[in-house]
């Protein structure tokens, strides 16, 4: 199914049923006055932060916002970002989060379908696309036509929409106070006394969650660079003596990997991705450009982390996480899941009898219980009645030389390929390493090389074969 879910259903139901009502101030709120928590241009301490979210609440509250309500955001990740969430969580309020760089049509929309009670957004412009964090005034709206929460999750998110369009999910307090406590089991995982130079958008489950939640819950000082270039977060990351992590996306190690020459980090204990599968040779480039591991994670928007390999020593496998249930099913691997995370949305390929369809295929070790995220499962397509793996063709694209990233998409009856490659890429070259490489009814009809390639908000490579067709056509025209 794609698009946004069905209505939510009718009965209203309390706020956060499963946490504590005092969970933002006694999880994410508590600690000493004075000790940093955020550095978004400026260190901020908690007792800062306290009195920005007892500021918003009251801004909130005047706005009409109280338990059981409604709200949506579309800010940029700033200060006023983390102070405004955490104001409307206290308040009891249920937060859907709307990425500030949607248009302002796919804004109204999803106002139209969610139905806040209130939207805060900014009183200016965000700041440039290279900018990793801006200074905005929020503004409360009150919204006519908003209503109270239909069901008492925390937190609605809208997936990336990498192949299509988003769908509407929803987590619970409980819930996103279970995948904190994962995070705090994993030795590896940024914690008290350390810091994160954060990369991936607070609007989306790894920055959200692994990086802004886990920073506040585990006393871990939280970073967002100035600028989202090479130079710029290689700065944030020599900015501080504390034991520092990097959390991103396979694009932001592919950036750093990119830098022939960077200067001693040595408080750099490792880099941690998520969000698609990293290409081969990306994570020994990483640790020899470093010397430490490029850790991976495998996790959705409906349950946050799934499993790991923080330390590099598993890939491409990697370690569930505490209380985490995988079954595979005809290839697919599935998630135990009490409830399903989609409101009001009664689809079995979904969810059903309590375990949750991924559509990834995977692999699972009975004896060690390591699971190898292989691809999407609708990455499987039948050339000539011969099945083929778009994602070993990928794999196969990115262990080209030249080859940066490639997406590799079936349309039409045909495998297309679409490449971002060093200037220097000879196309003749990569024809002839495919047919070195893989059977011919495995490789794509038609090479495309772009400079780079398209991604969604969260810095996935998009695969819609209609928008890679016209970047690759705008990227011919402009070459002429």
């Amino acid at each position: 199914m794609t698009g946004f879910s069905s209505p939510l259903p009718p009965s209203a139901a309390p706020p956060h049923p499963d946490a504590p009502d005092d969970w933002v101030d006694r999880l994410l709120l508590a600690g000493p006055g004075g000790e940093e928590c955020l550095h978004l241009g400026a260190p901020l301490d908690r007792d800062a932060l306290r009195a920005l979210v007892d500021e918003q609440s009251v801004r909130l509250a005047t706005a009409g916002l109280g338990p059981g309500g409604t709200a949506a955001l579309r800010l940029p990740p700033s200060v006023a970002f983390v102070a405004v969430l955490l104001a409307c969580w206290r308040l009891g309020a249920q937060v859907a989060l709307l990425d500030h760089r949607l248009t302002d049509h796919e804004i109204d929309a999803a106002v139209a379908r969610l139905a806040p009670q209130v939207l805060v957004g900014s009183a200016h412009r965000p700041a440039a696309a290279l900018r990793g964090f801006s200074e905005v005034e929020p503004v409360a709206v009150p919204l006519p036509d908003g209503r109270l929460a239909r069901t008492g999750h925390a937190l609605i998110q809208l997936s990336s929409g990498s192949t299509g369009p988003a769908k509407v999910i929803a987590r619970s307090a409980g819930d996103l106070l279970r995948e904190l406590d994962c995070y705090r089991r994993l030795v590896e995982f940024p914690g008290e006394g350390e810091r994160v130079v954060l990369l991936s958008s607070v609007v989306h489950v790894l920055g959200l969650v692994g990086g802004l939640l886990n920073g506040l819950h585990a006393r871990a000082a939280l970073t967002v660079p100035e600028r989202m270039t090479a130079a710029g977060i290689l700065a944030a990351v020599a900015g501080s003596d504390r034991p520092t992590t990097v959390i991103g996306v396979p694009f932001h190690a592919e950036l750093l990997a990119g830098t022939v020459a960077p200067p001693p980090l040595p408080r750099l204990r490792r880099m941690i991705v998520a969000g698609e599968l990293v290409r081969p040779g990306l994570p020994a480039l990483f640790t020899e450009r470093y010397g430490v591991p490029l850790g991976t994670m495998y996790g959705m928007t409906e349950t946050g982390v799934i499993a790991t390999d923080l330390d590099g020593t598993l890939h491409p496998a990697k370690r569930p996480v505490h209380g985490m249930r995988l079954r595979l099913v005809e290839g697919e691997l599935q998630l135990s899941a009490a409830s399903s995370p989609y409101p009001g949305l009664d689809d079995p390929t979904r969810w059903s009898d309590g375990w949750l369809h991924t559509r990834d295929a995977a692999g699972l070790d009975g004896s060690d219980g390591l699971v190898t995220v292989l691809g999407r499962l609708d990455s499987q397509v039948s050339i000539g009645g011969l099945k083929v793996d778009l994602t070993e063709v990928e794999q196969t694209l990115t262990a080209l030389p030249g080859v940066r990233e490639a997406v590799v998409v079936f349309d039409d009856g045909a495998i297309e390929a679409y490449l971002a490659t060093e200037p220097d890429a000879d196309l003749a070259l990569l024809h002839a390493g495919l047919e070195r490489r893989l059977a011919a009814y495995k490789r794509p009809r038609r090479l495309a090389l772009l400079p780079v390639l398209p991604r969604t908000s969260t810095g996935k490579l998009l695969r819609d074969p209609a928008a890679l067709r016209g970047s690759a056509t705008a990227g011919a025209a402009a070459a002429r």
